[in-house]
């Protein structure tokens, strides 16, 4: 069922429809050949879908380098300004270069981190027996580029029929303007559709629609209803990263012990 108009208060960011409820019948039938990974994990207990916020990485560690040159620039010429002349430059340009250096060294950072701390996966797990989800979730704050509490990842269980999937698009910052579609998550305090929390779920509507459709299928029928993939899944943690920097630093997934158990038993 596609709503015409928002289900959720408030609809995510860039709303553009809202995908079948949890109990209710797939919108679509997943095609593995054009999804991007297998599953994780399937068995009778759960199933575990690969995710990631952040789509491409490596990029941002050399950018981070062009970054932290230009706050290098900034302070040596604000430094040599004042060695020469023998005081502080007159207000604009003297604002304009500490600006310039604190913009520069605060983006270096955060871009740093954005590539580098988020966790090689971040994956999420559907448990029918106990019809839970347990998302390992990555965390981060961009006006607290230096802070170790803001930033993080935390594996966060929800119950499966609170969750709400949604389809969103916006226009991002890439250039000339460039189309973002993304499938969220929702989790509605129950009976209500008043949203408590969200989260990312896929890239591409048609992708997120997809492994929607797996959770429902998995959730309502079991692992015979999956289709089957061509490909095995791949190993995240131990794959080969050697030509990516960012990855190459990536945390490795680490479930906590107690949700690990929890989310791969029936009780």
């Amino acid at each position: 069922m596609v709503f015409k108009t928002p289900l959720l208060d408030k609809p995510a960011p860039g709303w553009k429809q809202d995908l079948p409820g949890p109990n209710e019948s797939p919108s679509i039938e997943p095609y593995p050949p054009v999804l991007s990974n297998p599953p994780n994990h399937v068995d009778n207990v759960y199933l575990e879908l690969a995710r990631a916020t952040v789509r491409t990485r490596g990029v941002g560690v050399w950018l981070t380098f062009l970054m932290f040159s230009l706050a290098i620039v900034a302070l040596l010429s604000l430094i040599a300004y004042i060695l020469k002349e023998g005081t502080m430059p007159p207000p604009i340009p003297g604002i304009a270069l500490l600006m310039g250096f604190i913009a520069a060294l605060w983006g270096g950072v955060f871009i740093w981190r954005m590539d580098v701390d988020p966790p090689r996966d971040e994956p999420i797990r559907f448990n029918r027996f106990r019809r839970k989800v347990y998302v390992y979730r990555f965390h981060h704050h961009g006006l607290r580029p230096f802070s170790r509490t803001a930033w993080g990842v935390r594996a966060e269980v929800y119950d499966w029929d609170n969750l709400r999937a949604e389809a969103c698009s916006v226009y991002g910052p890439m250039g000339s303007g460039g189309l973002i579609e993304t499938v969220t998550l929702a989790v509605v305090k129950p009976g209500t559709h008043q949203v408590i929390d969200r989260f990312h779920f896929a890239h591409e509507i048609q992708q997120g629609e997809m492994y929607w459709a797996m959770a429902q299928l998995f959730m309502q029928q079991g692992p015979q209803a999956l289709p089957a993939f061509p490909r095995p899944p791949r190993d995240w943690n131990n794959e080969d990263v050697s030509f990516n920097l960012a990855r190459r630093l990536a945390p490795k997934v680490q479930w906590p012990a107690e949700i690990d158990l929890e989310s791969r038993t029936a009780s």
